[in-house]
């Protein structure tokens, strides 16, 4: 995160955005699985298993973490084939998986059609990646935190490390994201996820233009 320029920052700020607005109201219309925190939901598919909470749950749970799956390897390869402007091309990836969630959902209101925007969201890990690790994670917190808090223990000791608000930054956007996705959920329902469409549009065309013809995403301090 810190390696990145501080335009780079704020692009991933706002990815987190989108993620957390998307993950509320795939959340909200799935009744409490999740579609870009795969660490939650792998928890409750255990406890479905292990539990009485049944088949059908364990199954749509299993179902969002492949999906989620492959919208990773897709990522992956976007960024394979199509080295120069790869994180435009997954961001107009992710804008065409979501667009057809809602279509689909528009025709067959079901929690497959939600389910796919989880393709969306594990295409998102590759927006910022280098040497074949990603660098910036903006559909998953817990490592943010951590390094967070490492951070921030270290200013405190006195220690001359990097600073710990970005990570405090891309929290907060996923927070703030998720808490409009609710807000937009309760009064437009699942079709709210045109705002997640529009956002990723947007992204993808500041990539494209970024820097003159660079790739945020490669872009160093």
């Amino acid at each position: 995160m810190v390696s990145h320029d501080r335009t780079s920052q704020l692009v991933a700020i706002g990815l987190a955005t989108v993620a957390g607005f998307t993950d509320a109201i795939g959340f909200l219309s799935l009744g409490g699985a999740f579609v870009s925190f795969m660490s939650g939901n792998s928890t409750s598919f255990a406890v479905a298993v292990g539990g009485d909470t049944g088949i059908q749950a364990a199954a749509l749970l299993m179902l969002i973490i492949l999906l989620f799956v492959l919208g990773v390897m897709a990522g992956t390869l976007i960024r394979h084939f199509e080295a120069r402007f790869a994180s435009a091309v997954i961001l107009l990836f992710m804008a065409i998986v979501l667009t057809i969630s809602l279509a689909l959902y528009a025709y067959w209101p079901t929690s497959f059609a939600i389910a796919l925007t989880a393709v969306a969201m594990g295409a998102a890990n590759n927006v910022f990646v280098r040497k074949g690790e990603v660098s910036i994670g903006v559909t998953y917190m817990t490592g943010t935190l951590v390094k967070f808090a490492q951070l921030l223990a270290g200013r405190l000791l006195g220690y001359p490390v990097a600073h710990w608000l970005p990570y405090l930054g891309l929290w907060l956007g996923l927070v703030g994201g998720a808490i409009l996705g609710t807000l937009c959920y309760r009064h437009f329902g699942f079709p709210s996820i045109v705002v997640s469409i529009v956002a990723c549009l947007l992204f993808a065309t500041a990539f494209r233009h970024g820097n003159g013809q660079t790739d945020l995403a490669t872009t160093v301090k």
